[in-house]
């Protein structure tokens, strides 16, 4: 009876192991869910909702956009965390859920290495230095120049404490002895219009938010900080040309699956990014707004994994530059 029993579990075993690529062959066989964790509106619901039709498209299925907000994307980056590893729930995601948070807080209900099964990166927004119109300086090195002239002297306003700008000027500081003096506010709309109404000197922001001040003249970009000068804005120095190590500071999306989601199915959901990365209309509207999207080549879950290795490493140097802390 003994051996009968072993053999019996031994064939049930094989069962499972057999059904496992049957299933990733067959999938997906439902609408996926992607799950955006802020409310409708901002950059990453739209990303998301730019990306659905082209993605639907690619798997045969529906992709049905998810906003799951609360605690600055933590509720929706742990809600698909824990999600059931089978390719029907993504997260598609910015740079302070798995990349700053677990850097800033002390407690965080995931871990974004051990969590979840990188996709691939959409694409990067770098953050740039922007300059009120009544400053003088043309170049980074006459503004940092002057900035060190005058140490506290110039101010810098960002969206926010723990934010990827204020995260910047702490590296910026410490790469040029600019000695700027972060000023905090509740996001991006009202560091913006302090900026335009010279309350403030100096702003960090994605270059997304700050393209048309730049186009219009009401800001100045002075500074980019992307491995290289934007085809935007090919006048503007990077960053690091002023002395930064990092090559690069942004936004970055992209999109995750719950740790443990097969191999195969993972596959399927990159080539639905990359399918949809690839579409004439989606490439336009990203690239209008300074994004960057990786070549075909990058979109995959080890380039996307990296990615956030290194932004971990780098936001973690920020945060003990500035002793920042967030609950």
């Amino acid at each position: 009876m003994t051996t009968r029993r072993n053999t019996l579990l031994a064939a049930a075993g094989l069962a499972g192991l057999a059904a496992g690529p049957a299933r990733a062959q067959a999938f997906p066989e439902r609408p996926v869910r992607l799950v955006v964790g802020y409310p409708p509106g901002g950059n990453v619901d739209f990303t998301a909702r730019l990306l659905q039709p082209a993605m639907s498209q690619a798997l045969g299925q529906p992709v049905v956009v998810e906003n799951r907000a609360g605690a600055g994307g933590i509720v929706g980056t742990d809600a698909v965390a824990k999600a059931r590893p089978d390719g029907y729930t993504m997260l598609i995601t910015g740079t302070a859920p798995v990349s700053i948070f677990p850097v800033a807080m002390e407690r965080l209900p995931y871990d974004p290495l051990r969590d979840f099964a990188p996709i691939g990166m959409a694409y990067r927004v770098p953050i740039v230095l922007l300059v009120a119109k009544d400053i003088t300086s043309r170049t980074l090195a006459e503004f940092v120049t002057r900035a060190k002239a005058t140490p506290g002297g110039f101010s810098a306003g960002t969206a926010g404490t723990g934010s990827g700008a204020h995260l910047a000027i702490e590296l910026f500081n410490a790469g040029t002895g600019a000695g700027l003096v972060h000023v905090p506010y509740r996001g991006t709309g009202p560091a913006l219009n302090d900026l335009i109404a010279g309350n403030i000197p100096v702003m960090f922001d994605q270059l997304s938010s700050a393209l048309q001040l730049h186009a219009d003249g009401r800001a100045r970009i002075i500074g980019i900080a992307s491995a290289e000068r934007s085809p935007l804005l090919p006048q503007v120095e990077t960053l690091r040309e002023a002395g930064m190590v990092e090559a690069e500071l942004s936004t970055t999306l992209g999109l995750l699956a719950p740790a443990g989601t097969p191999a195969a199915v993972v596959e399927k959901l990159r080539a639905a990014l990359a399918a949809a990365l690839a579409d004439a209309t989606v490439a336009q509207r990203l690239g209008s707004l300074g994004a960057v999207i990786p070549p075909a080549a990058n979109i995959t879950p080890a380039y996307y994994g990296q990615v956030i290795r290194d932004e971990l490493d780098i936001y973690r140097r920020a945060v003990r530059l500035g002793n920042v802390k967030l609950e």
